[in-house]
């Protein structure tokens, strides 16, 4: 198997001596055989019973090794609404009609989910997707329980419905014909243009005050956006979702997230400039998360991106955790501490209040609810 090696002998001596030095050691999959990908390797699931590792053992193949094409798994869920009690999560209820996403961003804190899969949290969380081709009829299931009560559900907490494999499939159109048959309120986060797809449905929600959008932007250069979420939709095109959303009476935030240190922090406040232009209301920001397997995916990721930025970008990531990778305490976990993370939302609190985003979005309506019309199984006695 071909090996990738570091752009330039005198990067890698300088990685070598710092202790991020194992990355320099540890088998990075070849860039043509990834191409589109975030992640730089495929190790095997942290579950696994067998660890499988390629090497180099001196014997070239004669043919190069296939690139990683997607694959995708059909599965019935059992029930498709999900609740959380996190204190510092904005919701309580969510829908993801997928598992894996292709937008391949290398630093996505979902990605260690996949390894309850018995796949990588690599390039296996861009490369297997499974898709839950039972969403819409399990939904209105659960709609209809005699027990159930409304509260906002959201729609791209872990993985995004706009991703490529919804063109095909429509999960996430059919869900939101669902929800505006009950009118039932929804959030949605996404990366994707694809949204404007849905705008019949997201207007007639929206005149309802059943829904509200943020738009995922983590940077205004295009080649910057290639390499840190490769198969998203570009920037331009993000904004000029923000601007038909808003236009069309759609309540539209802007999420600049994550914001990585000495990558894409020096763009904050042109994110939310450009943003506020094309009609955003509000704004938020998480900054960078490494939990679990992540970690080891954004570093190899910087290795072959940003050679000469592994150390500074590390350093400044544990400064804000406590000199950890990662901290998973409720209310610090989004927003880091220590003075670069206190600089960075001083920025954005001042960039919120220059651009007229310094509001929250309205709340949504749950008193409009009707329970949807289910198909009775029973047969009749007469």
């Amino acid at each position: 198997m071909a090996l990738y090696q570091a752009p330039s002998f005198e990067a890698l001596e300088k990685l070598s001596r710092s202790r991020d030095a194992d990355l320099a050691r540890r088998e990075l999959v070849d860039p043509s055989r990834n191409r589109g990908r975030g992640a730089q390797s495929n190790r095997s699931g942290r579950f696994e019973k067998q660890v499988r590792e390629g090497f180099d053992d001196g014997w070239s193949s004669t043919e190069p090794m296939p690139a990683f094409e997607t694959i995708e798994h059909m599965e019935r869920a059992k029930t498709i609404i999900t609740t959380n009690d996190s204190p510092d999560i904005g919701f309580e209820r969510s829908i993801n009609a997928y598992r894996g996403c292709e937008h391949g961003c290398s630093y996505c804190f979902a990605r260690p989910t996949h390894a309850f899969l018995g796949h990588s949290a690599g390039i296996e969380f861009e490369r297997d997707i499974y898709v839950k081709t039972n969403a819409v009829e399990a939904l209105r299931a659960e709609l209809g329980a005699r027990n159930y009560k409304p509260k906002p559900i959201a729609m791209g907490t872990n993985t995004d419905p706009y991703q490529l494999s919804e063109r095909k499939h429509k999960l996430t159109r059919g869900i939101l014909e669902v929800m505006l048959e009950t009118r039932h309120p929804v959030m949605i986060t996404t990366k994707s243009a694809l949204i404007v797809r849905d705008l019949d449905i997201l207007t007639e929600l929206a005149k309802l005050n059943l829904v509200k959008v943020a738009i995922s932007m983590t940077t205004m250069d295009h080649k910057l956006s290639r390499k840190m979420e490769p198969r998203a939709s570009s920037p331009a095109r993000r904004l000029e979702a923000i601007r038909l959303l808003s236009e069309a009476g759609v309540p539209v935030a802007v999420f600049a997230s994550p914001m990585i240190p000495a990558i894409n922090d020096m763009e904050l406040e042109r994110i939310l400039d450009a943003a506020a232009a094309q009609g955003a209301k509000s704004a938020s920001m998480v900054l960078l998360r490494l939990p679990g397997e992540v970690r080891d995916i954004f570093r190899e990721w910087l290795l072959r991106h940003f050679p000469d930025r592994v150390r500074h970008v590390l350093a400044l990531v544990r400064d804000t955790r406590g000199g950890k990778d990662y901290d998973a305490r409720w209310g610090t976990r989004m927003t880091g501490e220590g003075p670069y993370a206190t600089l960075l939302r001083q920025r954005l609190d001042k960039a919120r209040e220059r651009y007229g985003l310094d509001v929250k979005l309205p709340g949504l309506r749950t008193d409009l609810f009707v329970a949807p019309k289910l198909e009775d199984k029973q047969m009749s006695l007469f």
